[in-house]
């Protein structure tokens, strides 16, 4: 039997593409007030009809904030999945209807961070787990950072009521990344983004309303 061959590609070649296969919903066995768990019959053509099931997810957005002294701000959460106190960048959901990504990632760093910031740039983007869920991710880059007045403060509930806000030199968050200290993906990959774009002079970074075309609306 020959070998397998694998294609040739050019560098301008790769790319992520949209580009649904043909399917058919079956079910919807769970639906909860973030996240539903749905049923899809998909159409592969020549590699036959298979069945999968998969989270839908609305979105999200995450924020390195990095203040005046190149310092990254981390929020420490507790995550009841994983059954973990995770350190984390600010983030957040895209579930409010109409809402730009970039003012709910505004949104989200006053409201777990307790700061603005006076200039925002995408980051990176990212598909946490595309073999299971459908949620999309951009990680934005948030610098000019200023305090929100202590009246203008939003009251944080739940697993936020105790969220602790630390600002952590990049090249040190770098260091807790690699050392398997952080875990968050988000965190990580955005962590490891602006240290890159760092070293780069920033040419890595796109404007904030750079296209996505993964987010769902």
């Amino acid at each position: 039997m020959g070998q397998r061959k694998n294609p040739v590609l050019s560098l301008a070649a790769i790319a992520d593409t949209i580009a649904p296969r043909p399917a058919r919903r079956l079910a919807v066995p769970f639906q909860g007030r973030i996240v539903d768990v749905v049923t899809d019959e998909v159409d592969l053509g020549a590699a036959g009809i298979v069945r999968r099931e998969y989270v839908s997810h609305p979105g999200a957005v995450a924020i390195v904030a990095l203040d005046e002294d190149d310092c990254v701000l981390l929020v420490r959460q507790y995550r009841h999945p994983v059954g973990a106190v995770l350190w984390e960048l600010p983030a957040g959901l895209l579930d409010v209807d109409g809402e730009e990504a970039h003012l709910a990632a505004a949104r989200e760093l006053a409201e777990e961070a307790d700061v603005v910031a006076a200039e925002w740039n995408v980051l990176v983007d990212l598909l946490p787990t595309p073999g299971g869920s459908n949620e999309a991710l951009r990680v934005y880059l948030a610098r000019g950072l200023t305090p929100v007045p202590e009246r203008d403060r939003h009251v944080r509930e739940a697993e936020e009521a105790d969220m602790v806000v630390v600002h952590v030199p990049l090249d040190e968050a770098v260091a807790l990344a690699l050392s398997g200290k952080l875990h968050n993906s988000a965190a990580v990959t955005g962590i490891l983004a602006a240290a890159i774009g760092q070293a780069s002079a920033w040419t890595t970074l796109r404007p904030v309303d750079a296209h996505w075309g993964f987010r769902r609306r």
